[in-house]
């Protein structure tokens, strides 16, 4: 997978995608958006108005992958607090957990399904190695970086890489080994997100 962004004239990022390319992103995102979910909701928050006011989750989710995607603003997983420090730190952790999460979510969420819809415009023709060409927009050009960081973090986060690892033992993997193919799309997913960025900042 050779894909990466190139800036386009004016702003914004275009990239030149596969058909299998096209297939995997769009999977990955769909899962992105499934795993992100609306969270939990509370009483009466299908009617717009109170879901505007709702008052979102004070603990961070169970799940790691998602634990990653939100997490704690004032405890740092790694951190060392004492007893008094790291209980005013969670503390306000869970207060700004509460007015936050569900906006942070629903962003994430537009975030991934954007991607989805721009994939699903793109026409590729008849051969599997064709290629078509995305053109995206400054504003769609943030929505699908977001969405690539969230996919790679989500993807570190079950693949055990850590923010003092960078995962590189794993490209040693053998392709017999079921981890094989998530760390390709780990690696080709930090290419789109490194040239993507390099367009934002050109």
């Amino acid at each position: 997978m050779s894909g990466r962004f190139e800036p386009l004239p004016g702003g914004g990022a275009a990239v030149a995608l596969d058909e299998v390319e096209i297939s995997i992103l769009r999977s990955l995102a769909v899962q992105l958006a499934e795993l992100i979910g609306p969270g939990d909701q509370p009483a009466g928050a299908e009617d717009p108005l109170d879901a505007l006011f709702a008052e979102g989750p004070t603990k961070p989710p169970s799940d790691p992958a998602l634990a990653r995607l939100f997490p704690d603003a004032y405890v740092a997983p790694d951190q060392e607090l004492d007893a008094d420090a790291e209980k005013e730190a969670r503390a306000a952790s869970a207060e700004f957990r509460r007015y936050t999460e569900n906006d942070l979510r629903a962003r994430k969420r537009d975030d991934a399904l954007a991607m989805v819809r721009d994939l699903d415009s793109l026409s590729t023709g008849t051969g599997a190695k064709e290629q078509a060409v995305l053109e995206l927009a400054p504003q769609k050009s943030r929505q699908w970086l977001g969405a690539l960081n969230d996919l790679r973090l989500a993807i570190g986060t079950r693949l055990e890489v850590t923010d003092d690892d960078d995962g590189g033992e794993l490209l040693g993997l053998p392709d017999s080994d079921p981890r094989k193919p998530m760390v390709m799309a780990y690696f080709w997913l930090g290419g789109l997100q490194e040239t993507l960025i390099e367009t934002l900042m050109a």
